[in-house]
């Protein structure tokens, strides 16, 4: 006090003593000084508030969680939009399935090569610093192949322009990694976490090909596959720019590939063979159908799969990744079985049934993945085992494609579905992969 005193003059005496009474000694009261009036308030104690009963909605209370969400799921929108849109752009102008289709499966390979070595750096320089230029690039690449298109640009154009597009980033492995730091120790909200992103994923497959199959039809060819360049774009910048969430940058160990880790390439051996279950059943089900009602029948099987994560989301105990399989064994039959009928209906609900074993297998897949990775290479490891799905998807599209244009019926082509999970499942008891994770 003696020092303020020097260095700030004798201090002025309180107004209220200037018309004080005589004797009257009233306490002088302390004014607040301009630093302290400008301090902003202590944040309120949100520890003390009762959380609610959800388990989601426990998880969105946590805050920053609801913004970067948000963009995450407009970034996400456009995964289920950009094949079907470009598919019906080229077959339009070109007048060619083959084409359009060999032009969205380069497109697929060229992803699967480079998908984690951008995860790789977005790993080591963090996400804002790599997803907003990658995600630039790829949306130059599909607006390219857009253009090319509109004037009918030779073939050999749209199988260069559709290259760039695969440094799209990993937007739902970036969304993870975010729970996985913002969770950690808490094992059963990040199990909820990774069900909604699983759901999500269900979500944005099932009104992504319906959305762009509308602005296709309704307003002019190119129209799906730009309304889906816009909102990929928009939704990495929203989600990058939630810079309270995004996880650190883990220091660099010299552990290598995530390959490297035990247990990692059974796993992805798992997901490979997981993933055939998605292709065939998918060219299965649109060869069956054949007509319009194919992609609103299929979209019954995403249906499915997002109700079913949701519930295994509110779950307290979660299931082993041998238990999920064999579940997906016995309910990829359904379609088969009813697929004899020659019912449309029947086939729906046997679609609906098979697609509620999908959500809690990936979950269970992906926190395995999680496990086995080291936290400096979440993401190129959750890649990895998104690259093994589409190697998967890929094989069994092909294999199911084949089946249907060389089999007497195409209700054999079911037999695919049920055939892929079933070596799913013995690759996993044979490798012991969800032991090796427990343990």
């Amino acid at each position: 006090m003696a020092t303020a005193q020097v260095l700030d003059g004798p201090a002025a005496p309180p107004r209220a003593w200037c018309h004080a009474p005589p004797g009257h000694h009233p306490a002088p009261r302390p004014s607040p000084s301009p630093a302290s009036a400008r301090a902003p308030r202590p944040a309120p104690d949100v520890s003390a508030r009762p959380l609610p009963r959800n388990p989601y909605l426990r998880l969105f209370a946590v805050p920053g969680t609801r913004a970067f969400t948000a963009g995450n799921l407009i970034a996400r929108l456009p995964a289920g939009m950009f094949g079907v849109s470009e598919v019906i752009m080229i077959s339009a102008a070109y007048d060619s399935y083959a084409l359009a289709g060999s032009v969205t499966a380069t497109g697929l390979v060229a992803s699967a090569v480079t998908a984690p070595w951008v995860a790789r750096l977005v790993d080591r320089h963090g996400q804002a610093r790599i997803a907003v230029p990658a995600a630039a690039v790829a949306a130059l690449g599909h607006l390219a192949l857009l253009l090319c298109a509109h004037v009918h640009a030779p073939a050999w154009t749209l199988f260069c322009a559709i290259a760039p597009a695969a440094t799209t980033p990993n937007t739902g492995g970036m969304s993870r990694a975010r729970w996985a730091h913002l969770l950690r120790g808490d094992a059963a909200a990040l199990h909820t976490a990774n069900a909604f992103e699983q759901a999500a994923d269900e979500l944005c497959f099932m009104l992504g090909p319906v959305l762009a199959a509308v602005l296709c039809s309704a307003l002019f060819p190119e129209a799906g596959a730009l309304a889906a360049t816009v909102l990929f774009l928009t939704g990495v910048l929203l989600f990058a720019a939630q810079r309270a969430t995004e996880p650190p940058v883990a220091p660099r160990t010299a552990a290598g590939s995530p390959l490297r880790a035990p247990g990692m390439v059974p796993l992805l051996a798992v997901f490979l063979a997981t993933g055939a279950i998605f292709g065939s059943m998918e060219v299965t089900t649109l060869a069956f159908v054949d007509g319009p009602l194919a992609g609103p029948v299929l979209a019954l099987q995403a249906a499915g799969s997002c109700a079913a994560g949701l519930l295994y989301g509110r779950a307290r105990r979660t299931a082993a990744l041998r238990t999920c399989l064999a579940a997906m064994t016995l309910l990829m039959a359904a379609p088969l079985l009813v697929s004899g009928t020659g019912s449309l209906l029947a086939l729906a609900a046997g679609l609906l049934v098979a697609g509620m074993a999908t959500a809690p297998t990936m979950v269970t897949g992906m926190a395995l993945v999680q496990r086995l990775t080291p936290p400096s290479q979440l993401n190129e490891g959750m890649t990895l085992a998104v690259t093994a799905l589409l190697g998967g998807i890929a094989a069994g599209s092909a294999t199911a494609g084949w089946t249907a244009d060389h089999a007497p019926s195409p209700a054999l082509g079911f037999v695919l579905p049920v055939t892929a999970a079933a070596l799913a499942l013995a690759l996993c008891a044979a490798t012991g992969v969800g032991r090796r994770a427990r343990g």
